[in-house]
């Protein structure tokens, strides 16, 4: 059964998870980083406090993330098709992959930021920082923690969200698990595809918690 044309198969499906989960996690957080710093900023105890523009961000934040994937994944076809010219395929999947995770990834951030003590960005402010000082200097640097272990958390998430695309034509290991372990009852290709998984989700979580410590200066 796993001839030399399904090993391919299968190492195509890993390199395609891969680059899904990866890339798509680095474009949410182009959008979902500034999203959440201005969702910090403009809170009611953020540095310049603005109900509208909170609410506004808050009520887009809230609406994409109570939509679930699958359907957004559908919902999205014709934009996704605008962007890359496809709508199926690994390239196609980041589309909204990206959307999905920019929202969860600010309120991950926003989080992040919320825990700095109060008190060092008095002390900053004290010292004559302006508020782009204190948003790079003193609130990115002191949630660095928090802010790496969320990035972790969204990596894993990403990750099964690209397994889930593939119901629709997505690519990667998810496409190889819906047809060859669905379509065509090929349960031995389905439960190494969802080991596969398994692996690669083991790995992204290790080296998180391998890297968190060094990045932690309070472990110094």
């Amino acid at each position: 059964m796993f001839d030399q044309k399904v090993i391919e198969m299968i190492l195509i499906g890993i390199k395609d998870t891969l680059y899904m989960t990866l890339v798509s996690t680095f474009f949410g957080y182009v959008l979902g980083l500034p999203y959440g710093i201005i969702l910090k900023v403009t809170g009611k105890d953020g540095l310049r406090p603005n109900r509208i523009i909170y609410g506004i961000g808050d009520f887009i934040c809230n609406i994409i993330r109570s939509v679930p994937f699958l359907i957004l994944l559908i919902l999205l076809i014709p934009f996704t098709r605008a962007i890359v010219g496809q709508s199926y395929g690994s390239t196609a999947t980041i589309v909204p992959l990206v959307i999905c995770a920019a929202p969860y990834i600010a309120r991950v951030v926003e989080a992040s930021l919320n825990e700095v003590d109060a008190g060092v960005i008095e002390a900053a402010k004290s010292m004559g920082a302006n508020n782009f000082q204190i948003i790079f200097k003193v609130l990115l640097v002191e949630a660095r923690v928090s802010l790496f272990s969320g990035m972790i958390i969204t990596t894993g998430l990403l990750l099964g969200y690209s397994a889930m695309s593939g119901t629709v034509g997505g690519g990667g290991l998810g496409d190889i698990a819906v047809r060859y372990g669905y379509y065509r009852w090929q349960t031995d290709i389905m439960i190494v595809t969802v080991v596969l998984l398994i692996v690669i989700f083991q790995i992204i979580q290790n080296l998180g918690t391998w890297i968190l410590p060094h990045i932690d200066h309070r472990k110094r």
